[in-house]
């Protein structure tokens, strides 16, 4: 396996989708360990490396190619979201919720099946301009105090390449 990674690493590929859950699970308790010591003490520069690591990760990532956030997970829609959305349906707020959402165990609002009942053929979604702010914001790896969202990283590393890349890239640039 560790030739595996080396060689990604040396060729510059993004992990396959279908070995990136393997790929996360052999490096779970690494990056816990990682990030565990980044709760602890962060580095002053921490949210301006993050941003490049993201925003150059992104330059050679298309979403379209992949889309397994949509295919796997569902996003939190918040009160605003379904408002937005709802009027772009042109729907009652509570309407939306009836036909698309249900409350999960943490009592938030998230969609009742995976994949994402929005997502189409060709990885679009159809309401794209509208979406909810979680899809505009995963994998969240440019958020401002990056060091809070560890549990949520660890999660994201799991179903998205460019999370992937980005934490394994983190841990070369900041050594802790």
């Amino acid at each position: 396996m560790f030739n595996f990674v080396a060689q990604l690493e040396t060729l510059n590929l993004k992990p396959q989708l279908n070995e990136l859950g393997k790929l996360a699970k052999d490096k779970h308790n690494e990056n816990k360990k990682y990030f565990d010591k980044l709760k602890k003490k962060a580095p002053k520069n921490l949210d301006y490396v993050m941003q490049d690591l993201h925003d150059a990760e992104f330059k050679r990532t298309d979403c379209l190619e992949c889309a397994n956030c949509c295919k796997t997970t569902g996003p939190l829609f918040t009160s605003v979201d379904i408002e937005r959305i709802s009027k772009h349906f042109k729907q009652k707020p509570q309407q939306f919720i009836e036909q698309y959402l249900r409350i999960d165990e943490d009592k938030d609002y998230v969609l009742k099946s995976v994949p994402c009942t929005f997502l189409e053929a060709d990885n679009k979604c159809f309401i794209y301009d509208v979406r909810p702010k979680a899809c505009r914001e995963f994998p969240h790896t440019d958020r401002k105090k990056f060091q809070q969202i560890s549990d949520l990283t660890l999660k994201n590393v799991e179903i998205c390449p460019a999370a992937y890349n980005i934490v394994e890239k983190m841990k070369e640039k900041i050594v802790l």
